[in-house]
């Protein structure tokens, strides 16, 4: 089901909205200021392609450490990220998905602008994974918080 739905979501849109992310991406690169978001771009950029399937993730979550980009200098990015540029890109989104919840066909694909829109907001820090994955990390996170629960 992931796969049609990568496909049309792909054909119908997601290839011209992952270029967009990339092409921002480019320019974020070339300010040289701009680096962080432009690493957060082409990760948005390669989930805005191919969205069905798979869910962003804080990397911390996924790797059980931080990183420059989970720590407070990610928080930091994250911030003006959403000042500047976040809340705008949300937006669009949020747009596109109740212009989609209109019609039942495109309800599946909604709900891939609402990731999107989440992703848009705070993307500095996260990760694109696998649902399973995704899964698999939160329950190994939960064993160990009881683990460590039992232990005190």
């Amino acid at each position: 089901m992931a796969l049609l739905g990568n496909i049309l979501w792909f054909v119908f849109g997601g290839f011209v909205m992952g270029l967009g992310w990339w092409l921002a991406g480019l320019i974020a690169l070339i300010s040289i200021i701009g680096i962080p978001w432009a690493k957060a771009c082409f990760v948005i950029g390669r989930f805005a392609f191919f969205p069905f399937g798979y869910e962003a993730m804080s990397r911390r979550d996924l790797n059980l450490k931080g990183d420059i980009g989970t720590s407070a200098f990610g928080t930091l990015g994250n911030i003006l990220w959403l000042i500047f540029f976040g809340w705008w890109l949300a937006i669009g989104h949020i747009m596109a998905a109740i212009g989609l919840f209109i019609i039942i066909i495109g309800i599946p694909f909604g709900i891939q602008h609402l990731k999107l829109a989440v992703m848009a907001l705070f993307p500095i820090g996260q990760t694109i994974v696998p649902k399973d994955m995704a899964q698999a990390a939160r329950q190994r996170n939960a064993q160990a918080y009881f683990d460590n629960l039992k232990n005190k």
